[in-house]
């Protein structure tokens, strides 16, 4: 269209307006328009009166269809408390500590029981300690795979690294028998 040409309303227009203009509402569009709003209203004032007499009754009680406040089997509300609070890895290195022999196995077991696990994600150190240093000799060469079996069942980096400590040993005393900065026979305790 060229600058000169003058506009010609379209064929959705009545005649007489121009095409930008939308129509005034008739008669049946400002009844359907106060209709919605007449039950929106009353919704809203059924919705107040059933909550005035739950309140009556004594609070909100479950209906027959299930809700948000419906009881729920113990396992589940575990389950979304230590989702909620971010529990998992925490809880489930806990389960592992009362698995450890069947981890492990028996005879390591016996000698080697864990102590912690540091959840801070830059670290992730489960610490272990054992009876006696060929003990924890042993676990240090074991440590690869059995970071490689907690990390199967517990889910990928959840453990890291393994931390082996060796026996405490007797305690430290002074006295007339004893060299001043003596460490006692290294072998034996560590």
């Amino acid at each position: 269209m060229t600058e000169n040409t003058p506009r010609i309303p379209g064929p959705s227009a009545p005649p007489g307006e121009a095409a930008g203009k939308t129509p005034e509402p008739s008669g049946v569009d400002l009844a359907r328009v106060a209709l919605r709003a007449a039950k929106e209203q009353a919704r809203a004032r059924g919705d107040a009166a059933q909550q005035k007499k739950q309140a009556r009754r004594g609070g909100l009680r479950s209906g027959a269809r299930a809700d948000g406040r419906d009881p729920m089997a113990l396992g589940a509300a575990i389950n979304r408390l230590l989702t909620e609070r971010g529990w998992e890895t925490p809880a489930a290195v806990g389960g592992v500590m009362g698995r450890w022999p069947q981890i492990v196995g028996d005879d390591l077991a016996r000698h080697c029981a864990p102590l912690r696990y540091d959840d801070d994600p830059a670290e992730r150190v489960l610490t272990v300690q054992c009876d006696s240093t060929a003990w924890a000799t042993q676990l240090r060469l074991l440590a690869p795979q059995l970071v490689a079996r907690l990390n199967q069942d517990l889910g990928h980096g959840t453990v890291r690294l393994i931390k082996v400590q060796g026996p405490g040993g007797p305690p430290r005393r002074f006295g007339p028998l004893r060299a001043p900065g003596s460490t006692g026979p290294g072998d034996t305790y560590g």
